[in-house]
């Protein structure tokens, strides 16, 4: 049996690495695209057209999507170039990225902010700006999990708090994570794909301040005219949990491990040793694989470290990350055929998407990019997405990182920013509507939602598309 295996091994190698290299994107058909289109509908739609059965068979949906691509590509180019495809998604993608994403949910989880503050227009204007800052340093899902629930205990008197929560979502879980690759798993993608670290720290640094600046002034204004309603005034004496001065963290070890995850990801990009590994075709550098293990170390070790009441006043738990594990799970492996045809170009089945981006020339058209990645990243997430337009635009990050610095920031902007027009656009926009209902919070419907972000954001997206891109 270790004979045959040892035997196989190769073999299947072999097979995978040959077919991959004579796979052409130009020569697919837009069909192997159908499994991609269909995870993410239903990602969009069944939870709320059939919610009971996406909570209870979500990894089962996703698996049957990915199997219906996987099956059919065996049959047609045979199972060394379908398991290749397998692996590659799984090993250049995947893997980093799910790491990524576990190690800053687990660290931020277990850093606690006890005590009550009293949710004034100034304090509230404060702490979605501290949210803003911190969300490109420990993400967007990390930022939004540890100030949610101290903004909630901080306005629980107020009879009006809805639209603390929805600005909340508009910075720190979408365009707050715009300025480096932890911040927003669009922007990791990229980095994965040979964006350099501190690329989108530059090229985005103006629109993110535009953005965020004209968003914390107007959630002020609005704020303030709230707490100056007399509905608002007589609240202030049923607060059911009264200001207090016993202020404090728990579970400050994890910002030492939070520093920790930034100088794995710094060195990934720094340091380049040369050294990689051959995996069925697909190539694995030493550094990414330093990287990911060191990043699974400091994940158990924030959970050896942290004290148990840190993680109990946060409601720490799985769930979320696990949701999010399955699903991107199958969206890696059914954007594969996706991104072929996409790097195919004009001679790809997709060729009309490229038209669309482009003028006659055939050069990419900026603000095009900018609209066409955020209104998709709206309704399909933000991070495939970014992957599609990436690639769309050429895929070689070296290139779109100089002569084509406006278009990757175009495609950068739109799904990070725009990601905030739905529940669905990124993850954290559920995770912190699911908080706040948990707090007696009325949220707005999915279209209930879609109105706020169409009368705030939609105008403040058209005037810096016109000024930047």
């Amino acid at each position: 049996m270790r004979g045959f295996v040892f035997g196989f091994l190769p073999l299947l190698f072999a097979m995978s690495d040959a077919t991959a290299a004579t796979l052409d994107g130009a020569s697919l058909s837009a069909a192997w695209g159908i499994p991609f289109v269909g995870i993410l509908l239903s990602i969009a739609v069944m939870p709320l057209v059939a919610h009971r059965l996406w909570h209870h068979h979500f990894g089962k949906i996703a698996a049957a999507w990915a199997l219906a691509l996987l099956i059919p590509f065996a049959a047609a180019f045979g199972f060394g170039a379908a398991f290749g495809v397998l692996v590659h998604a799984m090993l250049e993608e995947y893997v980093p990225f799910i790491i990524l994403l576990a190690s800053l949910y687990t660290v931020a989880g277990g850093i606690c902010v006890r005590g009550n503050l009293h949710g004034s227009p100034a304090v509230n204007t404060a702490l979605l700006a501290l949210g803003t800052a911190l969300a490109s340093i420990m993400g967007t899902t990390g930022a939004a999990m540890l100030l949610i629930r101290p903004l909630l205990r901080a306005n629980d008197n107020r009879k009006h708090v809805v639209h603390v929560v929805v600005f909340f979502i508009f910075l720190v879980a979408n365009a707050g994570g715009s300025l480096s690759p932890l911040g927003d798993p669009p922007l990791f993608l990229g980095f994965l794909n040979g964006v350099g670290f501190f690329w989108t720290t530059l090229h985005l640094a103006l629109p993110m301040l535009f953005i965020c600046g004209i968003l914390l002034a107007l959630f002020y204004a609005v704020d303030r005219y709230y707490w100056r309603r007399k509905e608002e005034a007589r609240s202030a004496f049923l607060d059911p949990t009264p200001d207090t001065h016993g202020l404090g963290i728990d579970g400050k070890i994890n910002f030492a491990l939070l520093a920790a995850i930034v100088a794995l990801v710094l060195m990934s990009g720094l340091w380049k040793p040369g050294v990689e590994f051959s995996v069925f075709g697909t190539h694995v550098a030493l550094q990414n694989i330093v990287r990911d293990a060191a990043l699974v170390i400091v994940l158990f070790a924030s959970l050896a470290l942290t004290p148990k009441s840190a993680r109990a006043g946060n409601a720490f738990g799985w769930a979320p990350i696990q949701e999010v594990a399955k699903l991107f799970a199958a969206i890696f492996v059914t954007i594969a055929p996706v991104i072929m045809i996409l790097r195919a170009g004009e001679a790809g089945a997709f060729a009309g998407i490229v038209h669309a981006v482009s003028d006659a020339n055939g050069k990419p058209v900026d603000l095009a990019y900018f609209w066409a990645t955020g209104l998709l990243s709206s309704f399909l997430d933000n991070a495939p997405t970014y992957l599609v337009f990436f690639n769309l635009a050429g895929g070689d990050a070296q290139t779109l990182m100089t002569t084509g610095a406006t278009t990757l920031a175009a495609i950068s902007a739109g799904a990070v920013f725009m990601g905030a027009n739905t529940y669905i656009g990124n993850a954290p926009n559920f995770m912190v509507k699911a908080i706040a209902e948990s707090r007696g919070i009325r949220m707005p419907g999915f279209f209930g939602y879609m109105g706020w972000s169409c009368v705030v954001l939609l105008p403040l997206f058209a005037v810096s598309g016109w000024l930047f891109f």
